[in-house]
């Protein structure tokens, strides 16, 4: 894959991925920045399809025009969940209102995060942001109020939010980014408008493979939830669990996955069902009686999907399609996407009409999440 070195500008005038991860606020904000590169990356792991899956940008849903109206003109993510009241809600993480999003040694104006933007329309050839949780101003979900550490700050990053018999619950992790101290989960009874503490679980759990979290919803009474690292740079195993649904805010009611004894069972020690990779976003639903995990791929750079009958398949033998490939900015066409990350399922997706929220940020003033259709997803 052709991208820069970590020391090298993800492109011209702008700032290296390492330098971003140090530097804090004003610069290592939402889920951060992936340099594009000169060239196309291509897929070419062993299991990859011979050809990349075909799609296209549907619209921006936010950024200056879509989501400015809302004081949110920067902000990325776009976690979306079909709210009980029919609309739908898309999470995004680090907010900011201004001209641009700020740069090192700037001050961040009005950061928030999380943040909530509503579409009032949940089909998915109508979606747009037409409201917020907070009316003209899309205020921040939860209390975060990015405390200073040393030269970087706190901050609320969703990684999952989703609905259980008419309760919408969010996962957060908590902390400078990629160095989670903690990560908090939340339940809403009011459509994302207000939201309830339900419990914690250290950053360091299980080597830290339990920071970020999403969650499949069964029709078998549990949900399925795998789990990664939350640091880009970091090698890190990929861990499911299960909870009943009536659990979801006990901590001690999730049941890992592992290989005990010779053989694979519910209550052994924890144990990657993927082997040890650098992970970004993950995304895992349950969908036309099967399961979709989609996730960015970080070498080589790209966002893929996997589909597979069950939550414990074997992932290590199921085909990785590739979605999303890298492009430079100015030459973005069909499924080349200048500095990709996300890569979240849009509830009502089928496997025929199949629709992903994708993130970029590559400066201070192309910073937004992004609706794309998939096609020839097997």
């Amino acid at each position: 894959m052709t991208r820069p070195s970590d020391e090298q500008d993800a492109t011209a005038g702008g700032h290296s991925r390492r330098k971003l991860l140090k530097i804090g606020l004003g610069a290592a904000v939402g889920a951060g920045v992936i340099g594009s590169g000169t060239g196309i990356a291509r897929a070419g792991g062993p299991n990859d399809p011979s050809s990349p899956t075909i799609a296209y940008k549907v619209k921006n849903l936010s950024g200056p025009a879509e989501t400015g109206p809302f004081a949110s003109p920067w902000t990325d993510l776009g976690i979306p969940v079909l709210c009980p009241n029919g609309t739908m809600l898309f999470v995004g993480g680090d907010t900011f209102n201004g001209d641009h999003v700020p740069q090192p040694g700037e001050p961040a104006d009005d950061w928030r995060a999380p943040v909530g933007l509503r579409s009032g329309s949940a089909d998915l050839n109508n979606l747009r942001i037409d409201g917020s949780v907070g009316g003209g101003h899309a205020n921040s979900l939860v209390d975060e109020p990015h405390n200073p550490v040393g030269d970087k700050a706190t901050t609320a990053i969703p990684s999952d939010v989703f609905v259980v018999d008419g309760v919408m619950y969010m996962h957060l992790m908590r902390g400078v980014i990629y160095d989670t101290h903690h990560t908090d989960f939340w339940r809403s009874t009011d459509n994302g408008e207000t939201w309830e503490y339900l419990c914690q679980w250290p950053g360091d759990l299980h080597g830290g493979q339990f920071q970020q979290k999403t969650y499949a919803v069964a029709g078998d009474g549990y949900c399925y939830v795998l789990s990664t690292v939350f640091n880009r740079e970091v090698d890190s195993g990929m861990l499911l669990h299960r909870v009943r649904k009536e659990d979801l805010g006990n901590p001690d009611a999730y049941e890992p996955w592992g290989y005990a004894d010779g053989d694979w069972r519910w209550g052994a020690p924890p144990t990657t069902v993927f082997g040890v990779r650098k992970w970004g976003e993950i995304c895992f639903r349950a969908m036309d009686g099967k399961y979709v995990l989609t996730w960015l791929n970080m070498n080589p750079l790209s966002i893929r999907a996997m589909v597979f009958p069950l939550p414990t398949s074997d992932l290590t033998k199921t085909l990785e399609q590739t979605m999303i490939l890298p492009g430079a900015p100015g030459q973005e066409v069909g499924n080349l996407v200048a500095s990709p990350y996300g890569g979240f399922v849009v509830p009502g997706s089928t496997f025929g009409n199949f629709h992903i929220v994708v993130s970029q940020w590559y400066d201070s003033r192309n910073y937004r999440f992004m609706q794309y259709k998939v096609h020839m997803l097997s």
